[in-house]
């Protein structure tokens, strides 16, 4: 059996899929199967997939008869094909250098309670252009879940690209399937979730290229705001299921209720209704019988249930 399964999901990817799957055959680590879906492309992607076909590496090579509508049922899909150890979701507008795989193996075979080993990533644009870079302090360290969760997925979101990171296929079934509803940030979710089942090793090398264009899902959810929605309804469930506290749960409110309300006045009435409704459940529960959460001055209808929670719960 291989080692790895790397998964490549596509749709409408051709102009980039050949470099995709290209940097993932040279790895230096050699031990993984490719198994290629592609979700109904218009595209030519089909015509850059069938150059490999027969390839010893190319496990499967699926094709949608009807679009999913979901890159995480694609992952789903995925998954259900792998015989690998540990999965890399290799998105098919991204790329890497040669040495990814082998390092991230090495890190999550460091630790026998390692669930996940993520490097770091150019975000670059459709001409190569590089828009940031995420970095780590230390060259490899190990981190225990909740740590992890803690001081880098709910301030900030460290694995931002699921190019850049391989997971044990064991505990698959011990993950919620609430990712697979998302649009956007069912990723997040994915990852949390997974964290909190063991460790997670960072590599500091920067080895993975992620691409962020016109095509994008993410962007297009951000500039309506719909995006800010997923992440408050997925914040929920992760403090729901016990994975993050309330001052944590107070830091990912404020993240996400801070960058709706940048945009909020572009935004339709629909959008701003919904983001209400969010925000309203995010309140409620039996936690929150007697303290509710956090803002500052914005005159949202729950501007004064928010204030003792804020105040209670100062940023760090």
């Amino acid at each position: 059996m291989p080692k790895v399964s790397v998964i490549v999901p596509n749709y409408n990817h051709g102009a980039y899929l050949q470099k995709r799957i290209d940097s993932i055959l040279n790895q230096t680590f050699q031990d993984f199967e490719v198994i290629i879906l592609d979700d109904v492309s218009v595209d030519n992607s089909k015509d850059i997939i069938e150059q490999y076909r027969g390839n010893t590496k190319v496990q499967h090579i699926v094709y949608n008869a009807v679009n999913s509508g979901s890159t995480f049922k694609q992952w789903d899909k995925g998954v259900g094909l792998a015989r690998g150890e540990y999965i890399w979701f290799a998105e098919s507008d991204d790329w890497c250098e040669p040495s990814l795989l082998e390092h991230l193996v090495h890190g999550i075979e460091s630790d026998e309670d390692c669930v996940v080993s993520y490097c770091q990533a150019y975000c670059v644009d459709g001409v190569n252009k590089i828009r940031f870079t995420s970095h780590h302090g230390c060259l490899s360290e190990i981190k225990a879940g909740d740590a992890f969760i803690r001081d880098f997925m709910i301030k900030t979101t460290s694995i931002f690209n699921a190019s850049m990171a391989i997971w044990k296929k064991k505990y698959y079934d011990q993950i919620s399937r609430r990712f697979i509803d998302f649009k956007m940030c069912g990723d997040w979710l994915f990852w949390v979730e997974m964290a909190g089942l063991g460790k997670v090793h960072i590599s500091g090398r920067v080895l993975n290229y992620f691409r962020k264009h016109d095509a994008d899902v993410s962007g297009a959810m951000y500039k309506t705001g719909k995006g800010t929605i997923e992440e408050i309804q997925a914040l929920q469930i992760i403090f729901r299921k016990g994975l993050i506290d309330e001052p944590s749960y107070a830091v990912g409110l404020r993240r996400f209720i801070r960058a709706f309300y940048k945009g909020h006045k572009k935004f339709s009435p629909q959008v701003r209704q919904d983001f209400e409704s969010e925000l309203k459940n995010a309140l409620s529960g039996n936690f929150f019988r007697k303290k509710s959460i956090m803002l500052f001055k914005y005159k949202t209808r729950y501007r004064y249930q928010l204030k003792h929670f804020f105040k209670k719960y100062q940023p760090q």
